[in-house]
Formats: C-alpha cells, sequence, structure tokens
C-alpha cells in the first residue's frame, strides 16, 4: 500500500509539473552555429502575479543562475557570465536572452523560471544545440567521353550529410560512395563520392548540399563543359601551340640577326686595324715603279719607227 501511495503522489507531482510547463511557452532546440549568437525567450500564457525571472544554465554535473530580472531590483547578469549573456528584452511576462558567440562549451539546457506567488515557479525549458558546418567543396573529372566522376566534401560537427545534385534530368549519379573521416577539433569531413553518365548539354550544373542537424544547408554549384567545348579546347591548344612557334621563331631571327650583325663589325674593326699600313705598303710600290722606267730600253726591243724616220731612211738608201 505504501509503495502505491509513492506511486500515485509521483504521478500527480508530474502531471502537476507538466500542466505548469504547458503555460510557458519557448523553443524546445535553439540551434546556433559556433561563432554566432542564440536567442532564448519564454513567455508566460496565464497572467500570474510574478516576483522575479530566472535563467538557469542546466548541465548534467552542474545547475548555475545565469541571469535574474524583477522590478525591484532590474536586470542582472551574475558574474562568471557577464562576457556571454546579456538580456534582450525584459519583463515579468515575457523574457529573453542572448548569448554572444556560442562555442561547444555552451551547449546545454536553459531554463526560464517565472517565481509566482503563491504558485511557486513556473519552468520553460530550452535546450541549445551547437554546430559547424564549413562550405562545401566540389571537384568533378571527366572519366570518359559519357562518365564525370564528381566528389564533393563537407567538414562540420555534427558529422554532415553531403547530397549531390544535377541540373540535367536526363544525368543521373551512380556508384556513391561515402567516407566519413574525424579531425582533431573534434569535427567530420565526410566525402562523397560518385559517377555521373549521360550526355551533358548545355548550362549543365553539378550541385552539392552539405546539412547538419535540422540549421540550414549549405550549397555550392559548378558548371559542367558542355560537349563542344572538346572542340574548342583543342583549337585553343593548336593556337597555343602555334604562338609558342612564332615566338621561337622570332627569337632565332633576332639572335641570328645580332650573330650576323657581331660578325660583320669585327670583320670590319679587322680591315681597320689592316688599314693603317696600306699607304706605307702603296708608297713603295710607287718607288719601285719609278726605279722600273728610268731604266733603258734594251736595244733588242723591236719599236715602231715613226714616219719622219722612215723616209729618212729610205732616201739614203
Amino acid at each position: 500500500m505504501a509503495e502505491r501511495g509513492i506511486t500515485f503522489v509521483f504521478s500527480l507531482l508530474a502531471v502537476f509539473s507538466n500542466t505548469l510547463t504547458a503555460v510557458i511557452q519557448t523553443q524546445q532546440t535553439v540551434l546556433a552555429a559556433v561563432g554566432k549568437d542564440a536567442e532564448f525567450s519564454c513567455q508566460l500564457l496565464e497572467t500570474k502575479d510574478v516576483l522575479q525571472v530566472t535563467w538557469q544554465k542546466v548541465s548534467p554535473v552542474m545547475e548555475e543562475n545565469v541571469a535574474t530580472y524583477s522590478k525591484q531590483f532590474g536586470q542582472r547578469v551574475n558574474d562568471g557570465f557577464t562576457h556571454k549573456f546579456e538580456f534582450k528584452y525584459t519583463g515579468l511576462q515575457n523574457c529573453s536572452i542572448v548569448i554572444r558567440k556560442v562555442t561547444y562549451e555552451d551547449e546545454a539546457y536553459y531554463h526560464c523560471l517565472f517565481n509566482t506567488y503563491p504558485e511557486g515557479s513556473l519552468t520553460g525549458r530550452t535546450c541549445l544545440q551547437v554546430y559547424e558546418l564549413h562550405e562545401p567543396v566540389v571537384d568533378v573529372r571527366q572519366s570518359n567521353s559519357e562518365e564525370w566522376v564528381v566528389s564533393c566534401s563537407a567538414t562540420g560537427r555534427p558529422a554532415p550529410t553531403v547530397t549531390l545534385s544535377v541540373s540535367q534530368q536526363d544525368l543521373s549519379f551512380s556508384q556513391y560512395n561515402t567516407v566519413s573521416v574525424s579531425n582533431t577539433n573534434a569535427t567530420f569531413t565526410v566525402t562523397t563520392t560518385a559517377v555521373l553518365s549521360g550526355s551533358r548539354k548545355h548550362s549543365t550544373q553539378v550541385g552539392c548540399a552539405a546539412r547538419v542537424l535540422s540549421a540550414p544547408h549549405r550549397e555550392v554549384m559548378v558548371m559542367l563543359p558542355d560537349d563542344d567545348d572538346d572542340g574548342d579546347f583543342t583549337w585553343i591548344i593548336v593556337l597555343a601551340v602555334v604562338s609558342v612557334v612564332a615566338v621561337l621563331v622570332v627569337i632565332l631571327l633576332v639572335v641570328k640577326r645580332d650573330w650576323i650583325s657581331a660578325v660583320i663589325t669585327a670583320h670590319f674593326k679587322q680591315q681597320n686595324k689592316t688599314g693603317n699600313k696600306t699607304p706605307l705598303i702603296k708608297h713603295e710600290n710607287e718607288q719601285l715603279r719609278q726605279r722600273t722606267s728610268t731604266k733603258k730600253t734594251p736595244k733588242n726591243i723591236n719599236r715602231k719607227a715613226s714616219p719622219s724616220t722612215a723616209k729618212r731612211l729610205f732616201e739614203e738608201d
């Protein structure tokens, strides 16, 4: 009988507690990204004689009073929490606080207690969940003419869910592979890889979305090259090769021109050096010619006779 009586008392307390909690409107869960602000609000749906509103941080190891508000003493943030907590709105029927730049150490249950008279405390409970999610990174590489290997990595805490998508309906992913790696800072990097098959059309996009809990997802879109772009790429390569060859030819011509110019310059310099001795040689040759011309002509050399000389010889005969 005594055991049944105790059970009945606890049942009454549970029903009474649920009834008190039901008159307070608050969030069951608040999600906040690392480094962002988190807001908690509680509203008393029934008019009560409230003396004070108390905010508490309840963790598995302790329960701490964070801040209080009353008409008599106003708003107050307790020591040790002044750098993190502040009131956003104060009232005995409606009250809210803000946690600045949340960290994982701020994860806990937060209670708002409406201390009423004569009922006692009416409690609202909110759970703060802190998450971390970085922008996903997409890598696309061509496997063959009609297949692309698409890989997407996302880092977060808890481990994110990575989803691939494609804008073209007749394309599809296959051969999915997902790997999760635990990092030293307690985050997780999840990489999903799949094969995209089918003929690509103009402006085909591949998307990667990363999600953590029920927080807003982060998505990245990447444009795939069109099938016609392969020919354009080939022409680009050809033009690049031709340009490189043309540049090399111009360089060779310039080098050859400079080399020829240098050879000609060296040749003229050599001639100028030897040209200083030429007048002396000419002078010696002139003297030699003059000496030769002053010599008598030998008698046995036949000379052509003048007309007067021929006449004189004829008369003598």
